[in-house]
């Protein structure tokens, strides 16, 4: 009866705590969702919440094992989540708004669930960040450069076949077309997408943090070499065959089949650290 009486309390404190989180932030999430329908960069956003909610899912026996507890030290948590949200909103600082989401999200889980559940959930619900896209001035600082990388290692790249090759900046010349390699080409869209990839790779292993926290990074050098790749063999394709057959449904359809490659290197990667572990224990 005790029991029953504290599910209701709780359920009663979790309905207006959701009504004020939608209230206040229905406007960010619409604007968000925006730009995930509007900009290919961040498109992956839409597959985020959703991975988020089955890395919670997964979690549903530890957290039927663990008392709820509410702390009143969520509520000042809370306070000063929300006035870092008034903040940003007033700056109009879309990236701080967003972010102040999540900040909520966990104090509210302290208040009304404790700081157990707020443990178990703690990682789950930092996944969301990867849903929030980057602001422009830092999206730019971060392309740009790789952009330039990317240029000049495919070039090296394909001056090791004996093809006549420039690079200048971020294009690349070739005896019978100019190919630019622009921000989309940058390997910046991939490279976020497959960190949201390992990291929920990482949270789904039993590996150690060390190891969770190798494989997260491995997306890295794999986005990297494989958007190598894909500017290479564009820029071959380009040269034996014209750059009209390097481009539309082929470039679009190399892209799909760099995704899967990335896939696979991350799984590799997995593996990797399973034969590590197996090794260890032997």
């Amino acid at each position: 009866m005790i029991g029953s009486i504290n599910e209701n309390r709780q359920f009663f404190r979790l309905i207006p705590a959701i009504a004020g989180f939608l209230i206040l932030y229905n406007n960010v999430i619409y604007k968000m969702v925006l730009d995930w329908l509007s900009n290919d960069n961040f498109s992956h956003g839409f597959l985020i919440p959703i991975i988020s909610g089955y890395l919670i899912w997964r979690k549903k026996e530890q957290l039927k094992q663990t008392v709820i507890s509410p702390s009143d030290t969520g509520l000042v948590l809370l306070l000063f989540s929300l006035i870092f949200y008034f903040v940003a909103n007033i700056g109009v600082e879309q990236f701080t708004m967003r972010f102040s989401m999540i900040l909520v999200i966990l104090s509210l889980i302290v208040f009304l669930a404790g700081w157990r559940y707020s443990q178990i959930l703690f990682l789950p619900v930092v996944y969301l960040v990867f849903m929030i896209p980057f602001p422009s001035i830092i999206w730019n600082k971060i392309a740009f450069p790789l952009k330039l990388f990317a240029t000049n290692m495919s070039v090296s790249v394909i001056q090791s076949f004996d093809i006549p090759v420039f690079g200048e900046g971020n294009i690349i010349h070739l005896t019978n077309t100019t190919l630019e390699v622009v921000d989309a080409c940058s390997g910046l869209r991939s490279l976020t997408s497959l960190l949201a990839l390992s990291s929920a790779l990482a949270l789904l292993t039993e590996h150690s943090g060390t190891k969770k926290f190798l494989i997260f990074l491995s997306a890295i050098p794999i986005a990297i070499f494989l958007n190598i790749i894909r500017l290479t063999a564009t820029a071959i394709l380009a040269r034996y065959y014209g750059p009209d057959f390097a481009q539309g449904f082929l470039h679009e359809a190399s892209g799909i089949l760099i995704f899967i490659l990335s896939f696979l290197f991350l799984f590799a990667v997995n593996v990797l650290m399973s034969n590590i572990v197996r090794s260890e224990t032997k």
